[in-house]
């Protein structure tokens, strides 16, 4: 998957959490997950934009990891969108898979920069 491709799968994540957090009850705990659901799911996809523009190799491991936090919370919150029967559990699975596999993503990637440094920094020595 190339750069452009993960930025657009990204993306369409945090428009599918746009969308999801519309339809969630206007309750009191419907208002409370929906406004922690929207923030760190958007998030998930402006902080991978910051990590296409990193100015150096630890500048883009910590970004990834700013992403990688906010797409696990976003599963925090889709799980417990489920859990309290908020919508139903069919509707939510696909896009916490979504949040899962991002959130794998980000280790991936961050394992392999991090080798990738030393790699780099031991061919200096």
């Amino acid at each position: 998957m190339t750069k452009e491709e993960l930025k657009q799968r990204i993306k369409s994540f945090a428009l599918r959490v746009i969308k999801l957090a519309n339809v969630l009850p206007n309750t009191e705990l419907g208002r409370i997950v929906k406004n922690q659901l929207l923030r760190c799911g958007t998030s998930v996809a402006s902080n991978y934009r910051a990590v296409c523009r990193s100015r150096s190799m630890l500048d883009f491991i910590s970004k990834l990891s700013v992403v990688e936090e906010e797409a696990d919370e976003s599963g925090f919150w889709l799980k417990i969108i489920i859990e309290c029967n908020l919508i139903k559990k069919e509707l939510v699975e696909s896009l916490l898979k979504e949040a899962n596999e991002i959130v794998a993503i980000m280790v991936s990637s961050k394992k392999t920069s991090r080798n990738n440094k030393f790699k780099i920094e031991n061919q200096k020595l």
